[in-house]
């Protein structure tokens, strides 16, 4: 049995600039497994550029990452650093799943066959089996009604919720949540809030980029705040939203209506 102490996911140093602009300034952090993470911060803190980091869809200027114990994108050996192959990294980069913004999923094809394609290709699962888990997963995100509905069918909600499902469908160690709600209408994000809270009571371990601030406040074990580049504050939600320590903290949280 593994221990919830092991780090699923490990940054050192994180550093990146997109040109004259230093996006991230040094960004180090650890999630434990079984750990869920929230992060908040202003519009153009870094937020999404961090999580984009940590499954190499950005690349960091400097810096290390550690999946399971392991360099993302690199072998080490005799104390060396090799960067691995495009495939080798795709391997890895199974145990972080990530769900964007934008749902991402693909038009000409139903709810069902979003989330089976990834098992069968990457994880070469058997197309009965992975069905029968798709299926599996649909009824934990409410919507094994709309297996054989196309995107354009569903509502918004629906469609992060089936993203989620695809997520799942990969049996990640970790999920990556990239402000989930913020491309939905108001009454469409208390079902994927729902979907999400249930993941944490399961144990499953999350980094959750968000302005649900509520929301990160529950299901949350720390709350990092991060604010141009720079993590500013972090630790229990009681300590960081109820009795946050740095003046910067406590504007935003004012501003949000937090506080």
């Amino acid at each position: 049995m593994i221990s919830r102490d092991t780090s699923v996911i490990e940054a050192l140093h994180i550093r990146k600039s997109f040109g004259d602009n230093v996006v991230l300034h040094d960004i180090s952090m650890s999630v434990r497994r079984g750990e869920v993470v929230s992060i908040l911060g202003p519009s153009g803190s870094g937020k999404s550029t961090f999580l984009r980091c940590l499954n190499r869809l950005e690349m960091p200027d400097s810096g290390e990452i550690k999946i399971n114990g392991e360099y993302l994108g690199y072998r080490e050996k005799n104390g060396k650093l090799y960067e691995l192959r495009r495939r080798e990294i795709a391997y890895q980069r199974r145990a972080v799943g990530m769900v964007f913004q934008r749902f991402n999923l693909f038009s000409h094809k139903t709810a069902l066959e979003n989330i089976v394609e990834a098992p069968i290709i990457v994880r070469k699962r058997m197309r009965n089996e992975a069905r029968l888990h798709a299926l599996e997963l649909l009824d934990k995100v409410g919507l094994k009604e709309k297996a054989d509905l196309y995107p354009s069918q569903l509502s918004g909600g629906q469609q992060q919720r089936v993203a989620i499902a695809r997520a799942l469908a990969m049996e990640p160690d970790l999920l990556l949540f990239d402000e989930p709600t913020s491309a939905l209408d108001p009454e469409l994000v208390g079902d994927v809030l729902r979907v999400m809270r249930d993941l944490a009571n399961d144990g499953m371990t999350m980094i959750i980029v968000t302005h649900e601030i509520p929301f990160a406040r529950d299901v949350s074990d720390r709350i990092i705040f991060m604010d141009k580049g720079y993590i500013v504050e972090q630790g229990a939600p009681e300590q960081v939203i109820g009795n946050p320590q740095a003046e910067r903290t406590r504007k935003f949280l004012q501003l949000e209506g937090v506080q």
